[in-house]
Order: structure tokens, then sequence, then C-alpha cells
């Protein structure tokens, strides 16, 4: 239904009914309310041009005053703070703008949050890695604390006193000498006249002692969650501009194949398709502008249609031939040569024969194999963009990317212009857990708008969403270890296949080659062989130690058995071999600490009562795990019920963790920790497979996500240490799979060594 057309009854808008106005409709009928709304967006951010009710009444369309690049403030004291990173679900839109509000000393209750477009004046624009807190812990405070400055300097300049006399309150500059006060939006308009700071002044501005923090630490709601719950149309595919049409893009089912022709006069004749042309290769990046078919018309289900009577032919490669079986075949050639193809960096010729000997020496050997599978990134909305390409040659781009400067780059070189003709609208994503760190569908829509020259809004299927991913990347894992008469590990070895071509991994498919017990135990070496593959790979959710954690923390379970240790104290052992790292400077990266991650497992192990677990009733058990990913270290405990035919139910994940000295919003951060839980046992489920050079799942029947009653408890408690704050989004997912596996095991005596698990491996009696 157009922005612009009011029906005239009931049944008419039923008729063209869109999921939103379906859910009005409904809670009506019902006796409910529900708010709708529907918005023409041609302004720069479709997700601002509505904010918070109570804002936009507290303060309509007042005019502000800049006072430095983030803020800026009315006359009525409404405080505008500009959000600069990607909003995916992680509360990045709120979070760093409660930094700057801090030092800014305001009242939150008058703040506003604007998202920025994607400019270079803002820096890195990127929402991965859990960067965004280590990244601007400092810097943004130090944005608020100069603004502060600014109206201290107004107040000191409008009531003739010294700068030194002011404080601040929320919101009120104060003189306790004679007793005046005076409101931020008063200040406003005489603040942002004043010259810019000086190198000095904004080197003399000190930050908040964290006794005196108002905001940071305190619980706040994610901005737009009552814009969620309202259904309002703040994420990509809710985009809609005037004169827009719709778009497909149909890309070879095997990666990276060439269109040879398609039937696109027949396509054409089709009423309500208003184009349709081939769009070429650029680049060889299997996540950027690959060989499509796009299909342009008046509405989503009648190109959508039209898309599934396209007939084209594909010169599908030299790759057409890779599956899941032959993968599976060579990487058990490997595993049975023994000898890695190389050794990673860490680990010489040597150094590897050595830890082979120690483990041949040790009285007791253990030996597994570990296989974890290619998994989809599947966020809740599709891919999905909309772009115009102007007749002056300039193109404008409303894009739920999770990384802007790539995004720029990638559609200036498909639509052929330089990028600095290109003005992208930073839009909120429907989820993203990496897949929005790759921008394919970026280029398409500006290839596509290049050539329709009209306004484009691209929308991806389910099942192209599902077929087209930078899938998180399978592997194998060999492992060997020697244990000594004393339960000491005095060996081990990893010999890791992964994929790749011309000795090189695919992206993300990749193993450090420091990982624990690396440097806690002697003779400790790890080798790589490559599968040739050509399978678009990337990021995912906690990438590499999503999957790596699985194998070793299941390992070393396996080791602790061996050992007649208890699980816990072997890791404890462990890691009262290591050296404590030097503390890092806030914004520099943080090492591994063994004394944070032991206390985390004190911790955890504390409050899951695992000291008792033996108590259990038989067919339930408890698993531990930890992991240091993202800077963060975190400790799990598992408790697992296993039925005796081998189904089994997650009851609890408590997750203890250390992300430094200040929990920055609680709330977000105990729903990041609960979500980042979850979604790890969402891999325990899922497989991506291959056959004739395809993929074969399509969609959520076949690529299952875990259900309400899958779900389990997840208690969540942060250690506050004295270290620079770090991030949430990574780390609390990779220690869930072996926790889980571990408590398995505990419960059944059965080993899971490769994943999706398979209920019927650990039926008992």
């Amino acid at each position: 239904m157009s922005a612009n057309t009011k029906p005239d009854t009931l049944e008419t808008e039923l008729a063209n009914a869109s999921r939103r106005n379906f859910l009005k409709f409904s809670a009506a009928a019902g006796g409910g309310l529900l708010l709708s709304m529907t918005v023409a967006c041609a302004t720069a951010d479709p997700t601002d041009s509505a904010t918070d009710l109570k804002a936009a009444k507290a303060s309509p369309k007042a005019p502000v005053q800049m006072i430095n690049l983030y803020v800026a403030i009315a006359a009525d004291g409404t405080t505008r703070i500009m959000a600069k990173n990607p909003e995916i679900g992680q509360g990045i839109k709120t979070m760093l703008p409660m930094l700057i509000a801090e030092e800014l000393d305001i009242d939150w209750a008058k703040v506003t949050l604007e998202q920025t477009d994607a400019e270079t004046k803002w820096g890195s624009q990127i929402a991965g890695g859990s960067f965004a807190t280590p990244n601007h812990w400092i810097p943004l405070r130090q944005q608020g604390a100069q603004a502060r400055l600014v109206l201290l300097k107004a107040a000191a300049a409008k009531w003739s006193v010294p700068v030194s006399e002011l404080t601040t309150g929320p919101s009120v500059v104060k003189h306790a000498a004679s007793k005046k006060s005076i409101g931020y939006g008063e200040l406003a308009m005489e603040a942002a006249k004043l010259p810019p700071l000086t190198e000095d002044e904004i080197k003399s501005v000190k930050l908040k002692d964290a006794k005196d923090f108002r905001i940071i630490g305190k619980s706040v709601k994610n901005w737009d969650n009552p814009r969620i719950v309202r259904g309002e149309p703040i994420f990509g595919i809710d985009v809609t501009v005037p004169g827009m049409k719709y778009a497909t893009f149909t890309q070879s089912p095997v990666f990276a194949g060439k269109v040879v022709s398609a039937n696109l006069d027949e396509i054409m004749a089709i009423p309500g398709v208003t184009d349709a042309f081939i769009v070429r290769q650029v680049g060889t990046d299997l996540m950027g502008l690959l060989d499509g078919v796009a299909v342009i018309g008046d509405d989503w289900w009648t190109i959508n249609q039209a898309r599934k009577k396209l007939k084209i032919e594909w010169d599908e490669g030299q790759w057409k031939d890779q599956s899941t079986a032959s993968f599976n075949k060579q990487a058990d050639d490997f595993a049975k040569a023994g000898k890695p193809q190389g050794v990673l960096a860490g680990t010489t010729d040597a150094s590897w024969a050595a830890a082979d000997a120690a483990v041949n020496g040790a009285a007791k050997k253990v030996e597994a194999a570990y296989a974890y599978p290619f998994l989809v990134h599947a966020p809740l909305e599709p891919m999905n963009c909309t772009a115009h390409m102007k007749a002056d040659g300039t193109l404008e781009i409303w894009a739920p990317s999770q990384n802007f400067g790539p995004a720029r780059s990638m559609a200036a070189a498909a639509a052929g212009i330089a990028p600095d003709k290109i003005t992208i609208h930073m839009i909120r994503c429907g989820g993203g857990f990496g897949r929005r760190l790759s921008n394919d569908y970026v280029a398409q829509v500006a290839a596509i708008a290049k050539q329709a020259k009209v306004p484009v809004k691209m929308l991806w299927t389910r099942e192209e969403d599902v077929q087209h991913d930078p899938y998180r990347p399978g592997g194998f894992h060999n492992l060997r270890a020697g244990i000594d008469a004393s339960g000491k590990i005095v060996g081990l070895t990893n010999h890791f296949v992964t994929y790749g071509q011309n000795g090189k991994t695919l992206s993300s498919a990749t193993m450090t080659p420091n990982e624990f017990p690396f440097g806690y135990a002697p003779n400790v070496a790890y080798g790589q062989s490559i599968i040739p593959a050509n399978i678009p790979t990337g990021p995912m959710r906690a990438p590499v130690s999503n999957a790596v954690c699985f194998v070793y923390q299941s390992f070393l379970d396996e080791c602790a058995v061996a050992a007649g240790k208890d699980p816990l104290d072997f890791r404890l052992e462990l890691l009262a071999a290591g050296k404590e790292p030097p503390k890092a400077e806030p914004g520099r990266p943080q090492q591994f600490s063994p004394k944070r991650m032991s206390d985390a497992l004190k911790e955890v192990a504390k409050r899951s009562g695992w000291a008792n677990r033996k108590s259990l009733p038989k067919g339930t058990g408890m698993g531990i795990a930890f992991y240091f990913s993202h800077q963060g270290h975190f400790a799990h405990v598992a408790k697992v019920k296993v039925e005796n035919n081998g189904n089994f139910r997650v009851q609890k994940i408590w997750v203890v963790g250390d992300v430094g000295s200040h929990i920055i919003n609680p709330i977000n951060a105990e729903n990041q920790a609960q979500g980042g839980a979850l979604d790890g046992l969402n891999s325990l489920y899922q497989q991506i497979t291959f056959e004739k050079g395809r993929t074969k799942q399509s969609n959520f029947y076949d690529m299952p996500l875990i259900r309400m009653n899958q779900a389990a408890q997840v208690d969540v408690h942060f250690l506050i240490t004295d270290n620079s704050p770090t991030g949430l989004g990574e780390p609390t997912l990779p220690p869930v799979p072996p926790a889980v596996t571990n408590a398995i095991f505990a419960a059944t005596g059965k080993r899971a060594r490769s994943l999706p698990l398979n209920p019927k491996d650990f039926a008992w009696t």
C-alpha cells in the first residue's frame, strides 16, 4: 500500500494488508489497541522520522544549537545526541550516547537520540568484533566532557565569573558563591557562538570519577524499543521513497556462476514488470557483486512471481561438483596421513616432532577427532537495500549494513562512480550476527539502480538469504594428548583440517596459533591442512571462537577424565601455570589473563553448585567450559537432562564474565549475555551442507532455529574488575556448546565430538 494512499474501507486495506496492518487490524478485532504508522521515507533516516512520542511532545521541532559534532541543545533544554554506529539489536544506539551524556552531565529525560548517516567525519562506523565499547569508552566520554566545558564557558561569560567557580548538575550550570543556576537550554545559543576549544583546553578537560556516574551503570531502555513494540517502520525492509520500484536479484545456485542467457523478453511481458536485465560481476570477491538477473516492477509480489519464471542458463564453472561428502572424504584422508601439510605460527617442524614424541611416550594417551559444520547467519530480516541513482550522477543509498566503509567502496565499484558521489543513510538492521559485515546486497542494488534510473528497493527471499551467505566455515580437528602419572598434560597436538585455496584459508576458516593450552602445558603444537573449496565464508558472532571453543574445551574435558581429575580443578591447574600479561591501557587490546579466567571459573562453579553435581539424578549432568573471546573472559556451566532415548533438554546455563570495570547499561548487558548464550544453543542443532556446488538447505524447516521449549534459563553475573570495559556481543557464545556437550557426557558417559548433535547418540540405559 502506498504511503500516500488511504483506503476507503477496512476491507480494502485488509485486501492489501502488510504485516503491520495485519497486526493493527487483528489487534483491533480482538479488542486490543496497537498503534500503526506508515511513513513515506524521503528523509535522511526513516528510523528517526518520528522519534519517541514523549520526546516529540517535549520538543516539537524545537530549533537546536550545535555544541559539538555529537551534541545539539534546544532552548527548552532538549538535547540531541548523535549515535554513530550501526544498530543491529545490540543496543549501541543507546549505549554510546550514554557515554556522552554522562560526561555532559545531562538529564537523560531531556535526551533524544539520532542515528547519523555514514560519513567519514564520524570515523569508523562498524558493528562487529565487540569493538564499540573498548574503542569508544574514552573518546565519546571526552566528547561529552568537552561539550560540558563549552556550556561552562558560556555561563562564565554570562555571569562574568571564572569557569573554575562553576559546576554542573543534571542539565544545569551552577555558581555556588552567588547561588545562581541556569539551564543548558538557556545557554545553548551563546555556547554555539563560542570559538572551538583550543588544544590546551581540550587537554585540560578531566573525565568524571566513577563514583559520580549518574547514567553509566544504570539500566536504560533501548531507544527504539517503544517504536518496535508499536510496529513502526524503522528497519531496512520498511524503507520507502517517492517513485520507488521493487527489485529482485537472482544469483547462480553455484557460487560465482556466470549468466549465459536469460528469458528477459518473456519476463518483461508480465504485467507489472517494468524492467529486467543481466548484471555482470565486478571484481573477484565471492561476497561482492556477482553475475545475476535483476527483475524490477511495481510491487514485490509481482516481481517475486516473475522471478520464479526466470529461465537462466548458467556457466557453473569449475566448482560445480564440490560437496559436503567430498569434503568429509578429504578430511578423513588428511587425518589418516597423520602429519599436517604445515604448522601454524608458534609451532615448528621440530616442535611438532617433539610434541608428537611426548604424546607417544606418555603414561596415558587421549585421542579424539572433532568436527563442526558450516553455519548460516539467518538474521530474521533478510538482506535488503534501497538506492536511487540520480540524473546528476550521484547515488543515494538506504542500507541496513554493519560496515559502512566497505559498503561505500563496493557500491562505487558496482555503479562505476567515485565514492564521494554516494550518500549512505544508516538504517537499523533486523539482526546481523556478522552477515551484514559483507555488503554484497549493497553492491547489487547499486548496480541495479544504475540501470533502472529510478529508486529501487531490492528484497531477498529467505531462501536466497540461506543459500547466498558468507557462511561460518566448518572444520575438523584431530587431537592427541599425553597425560603423565600425576595427571598433567605433557604433550598435545592438533592437526586442524580446514578450507581454502592456494595455501590460504577461507575467511574465518582459521585457528589462532596460541589456542589454550598453548603456553600453559609443555610440548603443545598445532598444524594445518587445507581442503580446496570455493565457498563464501566470513565472520559469524564470535568468529573462529564459536567453533574452536567447542573443540578445545571438550577435549580438555576428555583429558581431565583421563587424568582422573575434576574438570574444574583440571582447568584451574592449567591456568595456574600461566603468567599475567601487563595491564592494557584504555583503548588498547587486552590480553588473556589466567587470573581473571580463574576467578570467572571459581565464581561460576559457586553460583551453579558445581561441588554438589554428583547428587543430580541419573540422566542429568553438569558441564563446564571457559573461553577468552573478543577481550571478554567468560566461564559457563550448563545443566542438561538426557532422557534414556537420547533426547536432551538444556535446563540452565550459568554465565559469569569479566568485561572490566563498568557495565555501562546493565539491562542491555544482561540481554546481550542471554542472547549470546541462546545463540550458542542454536549451533548445536544447525548445519549447512553442499551438493553439486549448491547449498542444500533453504529455509527454517531444514535449517531450524531453536524453539522456545529448547531455550534454557540463563543466569548472568558480571565480575567487576580494575580493567577498562570491553564488549559483550561475542564472548558469551563460545563456551555454550562445550558446556552443554560436557554436561551430556556427565549425564550419559557418551562424548559428543561432532555437531550438529544427534540425540540417538546419547541413548542410555
